[in-house]
């Protein structure tokens, strides 16, 4: 389906058109239309699929044609990060280039200065308010903001925030906001507790499932079978291949590994840098854009961070730590290979990872292709087999298991 086949505004048709965008992704076309109904809508995507505009293009066009209050706020849209919300705040300016609405992003890690600005844009009737949730509970505690023409309530990423423990904080703003409202919820996944939250505060959603898309044959898979404790020497064996790598993403499980790592390549001479939750704004954005212009080699990061890195010609995403869920692991490899370049992710599975990195073998319907390890790593753990632990004996046939009755 083609955008000039909906029903948006001619504004925002002419901004697509700028941009070259024509095509509808999945997401786009089953999404758009019901948003553009008024209906509440759950929706469950992947980033990468173009959810962003999925809500983006509808809103601005209920803006246009619906009535609204100009001098109130009439629209939240709320992300996890600081990193998505910047992202949002960016595509927000491409669509929205022709229609005559204003939008403010709220977000902590700004200095003083931007803390006035985000104060005087709530208070004085932005249209749009792209938010954290702690940022924007802040705020609230402190200033009187006026929530009474918030029409439209977008949440973005909601198992993230759930994940990073905001549903008080969320649970709160909704409290201040008036029951008449359209409520948009875009979920990567569908836990227990995100059914919970659009029970509490959306009415008689229609639900949108787009299936996770497996990752592109322009991605080359591997990994490498490794002790725990083998782990940061192949690290460092991958990274010094050919004189050295540039434009890498490591990816590690938490904040304290992404430290502990950062330093350990540094020490090796590996020009690594951190991104982590840790870090104020202004240093991340340092570390972004050197890493954008080539000035760092390898970015370490976590994955709620890295969900605001968009950067096209990375050609080596590496896992040191197996994702707990398929969703994770699409997400993170999909960050190489991007714009039609190729690239290659590398998995690197420790015994302990092997049951989570044998479900993403499962979703993607194939073993993952292993690597040669060095001699002078020592010996590695056995690849795990499709069969093992699975009662198949040594030629290949399975044994029954009988199960003695116990003894009175």
């Amino acid at each position: 389906m083609y955008f000039d086949e909906l029903a948006l505004s001619d504004e925002v048709l002419d901004a697509l058109w700028d941009m070259h965008f024509d095509e509808c992704t999945p997401v786009q076309e089953k999404t758009i239309p019901v948003i553009l109904d008024g209906k509440d809508v759950i929706s469950c995507a992947q980033t990468g699929t173009g959810k962003t505009a999925a809500y983006i293009l509808p809103l601005l066009t209920n803006l246009a044609y619906d009535h609204h209050d100009p001098d109130k706020l009439n629209a939240i849209i709320m992300a996890p990060t600081r990193e998505l919300a910047q992202q949002i705040d960016q595509q927000m300016e491409g669509f929205g280039y022709y229609v005559p609405f204003s939008s403010v992003p709220i977000y902590g890690g700004n200095g003083g200065g931007e803390w006035g600005t985000q104060v005087t844009g709530l208070q004085t009737g932005a249209d749009i308010a792209i938010c954290t949730p702690g940022r924007l509970l802040s705020l609230m505690n402190i200033y009187h903001i006026d929530f009474s023409g918030v029409k439209y309530f977008i949440l973005d990423e909601a198992d993230r925030m759930l994940d990073m423990g905001f549903y008080d904080d969320i649970m709160a703003i909704v409290r201040q906001l008036p029951k008449e409202r359209q409520t948009i919820m875009f979920s990567a996944t569908m836990p227990e507790n995100i059914r919970k939250m659009a029970r509490a505060i959306m009415n008689s959603p229609v639900e949108v499932k787009i299936a996770v898309s497996r990752p592109p044959e322009t991605i080359h898979q591997l990994a490498a079978d490794l002790y725990e404790g083998q782990k940061q020497a192949f690290l460092e064996h991958i990274l010094s291949a050919e004189g050295g790598l540039s434009k890498v993403i490591l990816f590690a499980g938490k904040k304290q590994r992404v430290k502990e790592l950062t330093r350990a390549l540094r020490a090796k001479n590996i020009d690594a840098r951190a991104m982590h939750s840790d870090l104020e704004q202004k240093e991340r954005d340092e570390v972004m854009l050197d890493f954008r212009n080539g000035k760092v080699g390898v970015l370490v990061a976590t994955d709620i961070v890295a969900r605001g890195i968009d950067v096209d010609d990375i050609p080596l995403v590496i896992n040191y730590d197996v994702p707990r869920d398929a969703e994770d692991y699409v997400h993170r490899i999909g960050r190489t290979a991007r714009a039609e370049n190729t690239g290659v992710a590398i998995t690197l599975v420790s015994e302990e990872d092997r049951r989570y990195f044998k479900k993403i073998e499962r979703f993607l319907h194939k073993q993952i292709e292993r690597m040669p390890v060095p001699a002078e790593l020592g010996e590695t753990p056995k690849a795990y087999e499709e069969n093992e632990g699975r009662g198949v004996g040594k030629k290949g046939k399975k044994r029954r298991f009988f199960h003695k009755k116990k003894r009175g």
